[in-house]
């Protein structure tokens, strides 16, 4: 049987966001057939409606402190009192700020935890770390080859665990974040000094 894939954004800013670029990698790469959608506080009783055509849905989505984001949260609270007769195969693709994957486990044990308390075969995972910059980096071809990997996993039913990161000392990242975030905070005119002021009266 074809698996049908249902891919879900399940960011805040799912139109213009980095989980939107990794979903569309994703279709580019999968030689099923594949729907997107993003999860919306207003539509959650029409996905799953729609879940039961699929064999296999991937939600993708950007760690919000250290956890799920709220869109994600709320549409797998609510689905546990609309479960379809048949579940899907779930798998994830989450992206973090952080350098270290492995921020990112805590999410995944959440979505793991949703499934198995109800019924759902849990899938793949993808760990995507630096997950704001490496896009724009010379980097990018590693996220693409997992991505690549993903879909391949998921068409072909050999479910893995995936993680990918750049490649770079936490000290040159560092570095690297802080300039971006500076000309970031300038452009929309905030001042480098006042944005190092922030972070003294936060600590």
């Amino acid at each position: 049987m074809e698996q049908q894939i249902l891919i879900l954004n399940g960011s805040p800013r799912a139109p213009i966001s980095n989980s939107k670029a990794y979903a569309e990698q994703f279709m580019e790469n999968c030689g099923s057939t594949t729907m997107y959608d993003t999860i919306t506080a207003q539509n959650h009783e029409a996905l799953y409606a729609k879940v039961e055509q699929f064999s296999d849905v991937l939600l993708v989505f950007p760690l919000y402190v250290d956890s799920l984001p709220t869109p994600v949260l709320s549409f797998l609270k609510e689905w546990e009192t609309h479960l379809p007769n048949k579940r899907p195969i779930i798998s994830v693709m989450i992206n973090c700020g952080f350098l270290e994957y492995a921020q990112n486990d805590v999410a995944i044990e959440m979505v793991k935890l949703f499934c198995k308390r109800n019924g759902f075969p849990f899938g793949s995972s993808l760990q995507i770390g630096s997950g704001e910059a490496i896009l724009n980096t010379p980097f990018r071809f590693l996220v693409n080859k997992e991505i690549k990997k993903l879909a391949k996993a998921i068409v072909n039913k050999q479910y893995r665990s995936q993680k990918v990161t750049m490649p770079l000392p936490t000290s040159l990242f560092v570095k690297a974040s802080t300039k971006y975030w500076i000309a970031y905070g300038e452009k929309n005119g905030v001042s480098e000094a006042a944005m190092r002021t922030m972070d003294i009266e936060e600590t």
